[in-house]
């Protein structure tokens, strides 16, 4: 396991600023809750506020602009997913962005920036990753507070407004930061201070956070943002925000060198080369899935009888492996056994690792967790309908695949794939 300097995250210790450098991933566009005071439709390289990004990426083609911006500028020391929605709203790209980028950069840090509503079942996979730095947004621990911050929350398909809605979202902040404290994570608190809604009870937020074990308390002046409920707001200058992190000071240590970085910040605090690696970024998330090197002469089959392609993908407990035949036609090569189930998104890799001499899946149905961690490996899945020699022939001679797509209703239509196993 690799060892890393903790203290070399430019944002958590101000000494490390002008040595290092982060770079935040666009990887997650929906959010879970609205703020008022946010705005995300807007974007100028110019621009540096959270929510603000000039593209978003697929975890691929953020792993290759990771790769990128290491070459460029060397001093990055910390990988981040900062939105510009919520990395929770997006848990299946936040998590495959950081399983990439554990396994070809290990010595960076990873950290997340969130606002703490959809986290909690992700605290063991977070940690299990190699994250070591996670930013909470907390702006108000008083539900009444909350109401008059947030426009709404989203648990699930259920949207919760006002006082209720703060409610839920406060309790699961907090339980955020517990959990993350257990783990052994480092926890940073954001905390917007907004005159005439929360600048009087921001002190209260600092003690409430500092007794769950947070380490670090940081106070954003709001920006106002046009087409946003607080845009006629002043933005709070120095002699309303250092008195009160003077004062708060008293319960957390305080950050002070906070630049209110953008969705795809990158470069020294100082020294933002956001505008400068624009197009990289652009570039990147115009990618294909990568292809490996080697070649893939084989198709994998999920068949209850080895006839028709008629089995939902996590349903399978093997897969037929097929080939073109010298003579002309195709031939079965073998039969593979399945990953077990129950494993949750891990499954899924381990498929795409013991499929790797495969250019493609045939099943009756995916979800989307496993057809993402295949794609990611360059291996499509395709669902079809009918014969397997039918398929292949589409799979190895060409032709239009939407001729054999299935048609049926109801097909998977019991899973999602969420990662639990099951497909």
């Amino acid at each position: 396991m690799t060892v890393k300097d903790t203290t070399k995250h430019p944002c958590f210790n101000k000494e490390k600023a002008g040595d290092c450098g982060r770079v935040h991933l666009p990887v997650a566009p929906k959010c879970n809750i609205q703020c008022n005071y946010c705005n995300r439709k807007y974007d100028c390289v110019n621009e540096s506020r959270p929510g603000v990004t000039s593209g978003v990426l697929k975890p691929f083609q953020a792993a290759e602009y990771m790769d990128q911006v290491l070459e460029k500028e060397p001093r990055i020391t910390v990988a981040g997913i900062a939105g510009p929605g919520d990395p929770f709203a997006n848990p299946k790209e936040t998590l495959e962005t950081m399983r990439l980028l554990n396994e070809k950069h290990p010595h960076l840090l990873f950290c997340l920036s969130s606002n703490g509503m959809g986290i909690l079942p992700y605290l063991d996979e977070i940690a299990e990753l190699g994250v070591s730095h996670v930013t909470i947004t907390i702006s108000a621990v008083d539900p009444k507070i909350g109401a008059q911050i947030y426009s709404w929350v989203k648990d699930g398909n259920v949207v919760y407004r006002g006082e209720q809605g703060a409610k839920i979202l406060l309790e699961r902040q907090l339980a955020a930061i517990k959990g993350l404290k257990e783990r052994g994570l480092v926890v940073k608190v954001n905390s917007i201070v907004i005159p005439g809604i929360n600048d009087e009870h921001i002190v209260e937020v600092a003690k409430v956070c500092s007794e769950l074990g947070a380490d670090i308390q940081n106070m954003i002046p709001l920006k106002p943002t046009s087409d946003t409920p607080f845009s006629h707001l002043p933005e709070p200058g120095r002699e309303t925000v250092v008195p009160l992190r003077k004062e708060a000071g008293e319960f957390i240590n305080q950050m002070t060198h906070c630049k209110r970085c953008r969705a795809d910040a990158v470069g020294l605090l100082g020294d933002d080369k956001s505008a400068s690696l624009c197009g990289t970024l652009q570039a990147c998330s115009k990618l294909k899935p990568l292809e490996v090197n080697t070649p893939r002469p084989n198709v994998a089959v999920a068949t209850r009888e080895g006839m028709l392609v008629n089995q939902h993908l996590g349903e399978a407990k093997s897969f037929q492996i097929w080939t073109e035949a010298d003579t002309g036609g195709y031939r079965l090569v073998e039969e593979r056994p399945a990953p077990n189930a129950g494993c949750g998104p891990k499954r899924w890799y381990e498929l795409a690792e013991l499929l790797s001499d495969c250019r493609a899946v045939l099943c009756a149905a995916i979800g989307e967790t496993p057809r993402l961690a295949l794609e990611e490996n360059g291996i499509q899945s395709h669902v079809v309908d009918g014969f397997i020699n039918d398929a292949l022939r589409y799979i190895f001679e060409g032709g239009d695949m939407n001729a054999i797509k299935v048609r049926r209703t109801g097909i998977g239509g019991g899973c999602a794939g969420g990662g639990g196993g099951c497909g």
